[in-house]
């Protein structure tokens, strides 16, 4: 097995046993919650890393592409949710994905893509598992669980004989919460919608069997998810610097980081050059509104301990500039060229979107496997 100082940079690396913790630490929380879970695979797209977190080698797991679904499928997976509302440019692919035995669950929040869905089912003769989104904190898409809207999406599909599975929100706004009692509230608020909305829809004589919730910080956080039935996560798996800044995991959580490699210095701004930029890292700026500013990324040596508190402080394409988080010039560290050091991510999966597989530590330093991973749409 080579090891971590012999890889050509820049490297997507996954520590298998800090994954392993946190693959556990999420099961004992589900198990005291007392509810099912339904991983989300968005975050790591491989195989290797999802079959880990599955409760069966059939499922359940959250998608976020019918590119995942595909995937997943053709490795035994069946019992998948694509948890984005679906567009009816995509219905012709859930089809082929029913054809092959998937049971794909899908989303709707609106009539009009509840009335495109329907009229679908009805010329392909075939069976559509739906969940109705419920904006739970006002951070993205769904309906209010109060809203006459919910009970409109309801009844429509179940008039046109196309039965609702359950509902389904996701507390995106547990993101910005900046304490783990302000968490906490944001699961309560979650639970409590999207129970709401099921009852609501229950009222109406509607089933609405499946009550399902999810965020990696509220899942870890929830002390209560009574009338909920599934859990929905994906993040934990790897962790990253947003989770770091809200609490959810400590920095030697972090499963997923990024080896670069010192290719040049500007003394004159107290620069050191790397060759890993935002096509390494990506874009993302999760901890610009945290506390604790990050930049593009939080430099380690190759053990995983952070170094110097140096930081990516920007990203260009191919090259990463690497400084003090002071952005000190004198006495600034420049690590001879050829060294190589681990970044910690901001959104890890946001930057192991930018690679084609993992390349998984061992003990030490060593590269124990090569993990492919898909993506695109």
């Amino acid at each position: 097995m080579p090891m971590l100082e012999q890889l050509e940079t820049p490297a997507l690396l996954l520590d298998e046993a800090r994954m392993d913790r946190n693959i556990e630490r999420m099961r004992n929380r589900v198990r005291r919650l007392g509810v099912s879970f339904r991983p989300h695979v968005k975050t790591n797209k491989c195989m290797d890393v999802a079959r880990r977190m599955m409760e069966t080698p059939e499922g359940p797991i959250t998608v976020s592409t019918l590119l995942e679904a595909e995937y997943f499928a053709a490795r035994g997976v069946k019992d998948i949710l694509y948890a984005v509302c679906i567009a009816p440019n995509k219905l012709d692919h859930v089809a082929a994905l029913q054809d092959k035995g998937v049971r794909l669950s899908l989303l709707v929040d609106n009539v009009e893509t509840a009335r495109l869905l329907a009229a679908w089912a009805k010329v392909r003769g075939c069976r559509a598992d739906v969940l109705v989104e419920v904006d739970s904190d006002g951070h993205r898409s769904g309906v209010k669980p109060d809203s006459a809207a919910l009970l409109e999406i309801g009844r429509y599909l179940e008039g046109a004989g196309v039965p609702v599975k359950g509902v389904l929100t996701h507390a995106g706004s547990s993101y910005d919460c900046r304490s783990v009692e302000a968490i906490r509230a944001m699961a309560e608020q979650e639970r409590a919608g999207a129970v709401h909305a099921a009852g609501r829809l229950r009222e109406a004589g509607i089933e609405c069997p499946v009550v399902s919730v999810g965020s990696t910080p509220t899942a870890l956080f929830a002390e209560n998810l009574a009338g909920v039935t599934e859990l929905r996560a994906g993040v934990f798996v790897f962790f990253d610097l947003v989770m770091a800044g809200l609490g959810a995991c400590r920095l030697d959580d972090i499963a997923l980081s990024v080896l670069a490699t010192v290719i040049g210095h500007r003394p004159d701004k107290g620069w050191t050059l790397l060759d890993a930029g935002w096509m390494a890292m990506s874009r993302d700026r999760g901890t610009a509104s945290q506390p604790v500013d990050q930049r593009y990324g939080l430099v380690c040596d190759l053990d995983g301990h952070p170094i110097d508190d140096l930081l990516l402080l920007e990203a260009n394409q191919e090259h990463g500039i690497m400084g003090h988080r002071s952005r000190k010039i004198e006495g600034a560290l420049h690590l001879p060229v050829g060294t190589q050091v681990r970044i910690l991510p901001n959104h890890a999966c946001a930057t192991a979107a930018q690679y084609g597989q993992h390349k998984v530590l061992g003990p030490g330093r060593e590269v124990v496997a090569t993990w492919q991973r898909i993506s695109g749409w």
